[in-house]
């Protein structure tokens, strides 16, 4: 028999004790077979008739319930099977909030999903003030809506505005900010937790009314069209219609508004199980599920060594931010070492600079910023590096320079220690051409900035050791990035599907398509930013350096338009210089229409969106598939993680892989043919997905 998820016991004085405690599993998670168990305990409360209150609390050390298991909507056929386990869960949550006695959620660590939306139906909700605890209703990121009452019961708790924030964005609250906006009632530590929810347990009921808050915003026709304007707008900035959750959200909030909680509950579990059936919901349901495979993944076949310190060579924009996931986020001690102190200062202000933004959001207190801060240090020679276990490289792009960092390093210290060269055009292969140890040496490619951007290449070389690669790929997930080990071939992965897709954004514009056309077509097709607004924050000169070593690689597809070298001659670089596509100096985001002139170019749009996003997106592709079949990459899943982590392909659709996957093999040449036609040979479908599609293959 399997042991049930929830047990309940009885205290002396009336408080009845629900602890949910998932067997054999580290995190807590609501599953469809736990309908029974949860509908037992509710039968076994009624029988229980001097029962005062309740308390729910988790029997894990760590997590209150981090929300339900989304692998059993993957059973879903229909729409209908989804819409019922919605409904379900619904009337299990209802039945507990029913209840005649005060219901008080215990709340320690992540309270997510299905979690919240179980803690909504508590009467109160009290929270440890630890810095795991978390709340929040993302759903979204999947794709789908709170389906087991939170788009009705939040609203009514927090008010319209607050809530819709949170369940469009899938943001999570920290106690702090639960207590304020008043999705908790007490915040306590962690050792009084139980403590207070017994005696918020034992007060009588409070009487909930069913209410939306804020009435002067929600309450009347004209504040609900102001809020849901402004919630429509914010969400649409970003999401530009290409998510259906989206609306499908404001459109359920609004209904269970106009109509009440009743009828919105049916609402939200109808359009729940139409969510689960879209394209969109499976393609970021198999993201999710991608990358909690790839966090149990060693990257080698060896384990990893243990890491205690960490040196990184150079202390300019990408020092200071692998010093920061390096300290803050992986807790390593860190030494950094620079040729001038300025460089040093540069790395330590960097790091201050984002924690006092945390410190003056109260995300942390001054004692937690100074203990932070002096996990740093720096020096301009290799005093405090004898006993590092990996040093990381981010200086010049310059062979001679990375070498001679090798050699430096390998005297300076000990025969264990690995090199890591964060580069994103050299081949490893050639930075460990003078090594002593080449085993050592390996190379880790992160994209700025380094602390936002979640994605990093592991490069290993023909004699890199499986050892290094599992310490290394520890390593970045230990600093909170999704590791992928990628060929050393020129580009890498990222860089090199990256490439062909600047490119043809060059020539549209070569062609008189205007930048903002341009931009906002690939914008609206998913990409996070345009290609020329990219171009500008990489930075010109940095896209010039690159494509050379591409095109001598790999072939002229990979040759950069003369437009480079003119932007260069015109200092042009692009953000860093500030001056670009765009100008930097206003307040508004704006073309500098100089650049046309600079280039001869007389702006007219001639294409769609449509005919420009794929333009560009069919470069990207066809690159995609020929690193899947040189081996530049192990698998299309990580092809696909790669490009949505590293430049932002939209996730809604996949990755590249499973986007021609959708589209089929045999249409996806078809379309790179007739732009071949038109445009020339660069969109020649590659032999492999001429191949696949004779057979009738899918990536997946």
């Amino acid at each position: 028999m399997t042991q049930s998820a929830f047990s309940l016991s009885f205290g002396e004085n009336g408080i009845g004790w629900l602890k949910i405690d998932v067997a054999n599993e580290k995190m807590n998670t609501l599953q469809a077979a736990f309908a029974d168990q949860i509908s037992a305990v509710l039968t076994q409360l009624s029988t229980h008739t001097d029962l005062k209150g309740l308390v729910v609390y988790s029997g894990k050390a760590d997590n209150f319930i981090a929300g339900a298991d989304i692998k059993m909507l993957a059973s879903c056929e229909t729409a209908v099977e989804a819409e019922a386990l919605a409904i379900k869960g619904q009337q299990l949550f209802s039945a507990l909030e029913d209840l005649p006695i005060h219901v008080v959620a215990a709340i320690h660590g992540p309270c997510l999903g299905g979690g919240l939306e179980l803690a909504l139906a508590c009467h109160s909700r009290i929270c440890s003030d630890d810095a795991i605890t978390r709340l929040g209703l993302p759903e979204v990121q999947l794709g789908l809506l709170p389906g087991s009452g939170g788009t009705q019961r939040l609203p009514r708790l927090i008010g319209v505005a607050h809530s819709l924030e949170l369940i469009l964005t899938g943001k999570q609250l920290r106690a702090k900010q639960a207590l304020k906006k008043g999705l908790v009632d007490q915040m306590v530590p962690q050792s009084i937790l139980l403590y207070a929810a017994e005696q918020v347990a034992l007060t009588p009921k409070p009487i909930r009314s069913h209410s939306f808050q804020d009435w002067a915003m929600a309450g009347n026709a004209f504040g609900r069209s102001v809020v849901f304007e402004q919630a429509t707008k914010k969400a649409q900035q970003k999401a530009r219609g290409c998510y259906p959750a989206i609306d499908a959200i404001l459109d359920t909030v609004k209904y269970g508004l106009e109509k009440g909680i009743e009828q919105g509950l049916e609402q939200e579990a109808k359009v729940f199980g139409e969510l689960v059936m879209t394209a969109e919901s499976r393609a970021l349901r198999n993201i999710f599920f991608t990358t909690t495979a790839m966090k149990k993944e060693l990257g080698a076949a060896a384990k990893p060594n243990p890491i205690n310190r960490v040196a990184i060579l150079g202390g300019g924009l990408m020092g200071g931010g692998i010093a920061h996931v390096s300290a803050i986020k992986a807790g390593y001690a860190v030494r950094i070492k620079d040729i001038t102190n300025d460089g040093i200062q540069h790395a330590l202000a960097y790091n201050y600079a984002i924690l006092i933004k945390q410190r003056q959001r109260r995300i942390i207190s001054k004692p937690q910023l100074q203990q932070q801060m002096l996990r740093i240090s720096g020096s301009t020679d290799y005093r405090g590096v004898k006993h590092v276990d990996v040093v990381i490289e981010a200086v010049f792009e310059d062979v001679e320079l990375k070498q001679k960092m090798v050699q430096e390093i390998e005297v300076n210290t000990s025969e264990n220690t690995i090199f890591a060269t964060n580069t994103s055009s050299i081949p490893i292969h050639k930075i460990a051409e003078k090594a002593q140890r080449p085993e050592n040496v390996i190379g880790l490619h992160y994209f700025s900035p380094v602390e936002k951007m979640p994605l990093v290449e592991v490069i290993p070389h023909a004699t890199t050791s499986d050892s290094t690669i599992a310490t290394v790929v520890a390593l970045a997930k230990k600093q909170g990035k999704t590791p992928i080990v990628v060929a050393d071939k020129a580009g890498f992965y990222v860089n090199r599907i990256l490439a062909p897709y600047m490119n043809e954004a060059a020539q549209l514009l070569l062609a008189g398509e205007p930048i903002e056309h341009i931009d906002n077509a690939l914008l609206n097709f998913g990409f996070p930013v345009g290609p020329i607004t990219l171009l500008d924050e990489v930075g010109v000169d940095i896209g010039a350096k690159i494509s050379p070593i591409l095109a001598a690689e790999l072939g002229e597809r990979f040759a950069t338009p003369a437009m480079f070298e003119w932007l260069q001659q015109d200092g042009r670089k692009g953000r860093k210089s500030g001056k670009g596509f765009y100008l930097y100096n206003t307040k508004n985001k704006e073309v500098d229409k100089s650049v046309y002139t600079l280039l001869g170019v007389e702006p007219q749009q001639q294409l769609t969106e449509v005919d420009i996003a794929v333009r560009c997106t069919l470069m990207m592709l066809n690159e995609a598939a020929r690193c899947l079949n040189e081996g530049v990459i192990k698998s299309a899943r990580d092809g696909d993680i790669g490009a949505i982590f590293g430049i932002g392909f939209p996730p809604f659709l996949g990755g590249p892989f499973s986007y021609m996957d959708h589209l089929g093999i045999d249409l996806v040449v078809d379309m790179m043919r007739e732009y071949s036609d038109l445009y020339g040979e660069r969109f020649v479908p590659c032999d492999y997905l001429v191949e696949m599609a004779q057979a009738q293959q899918r990536f997946y």
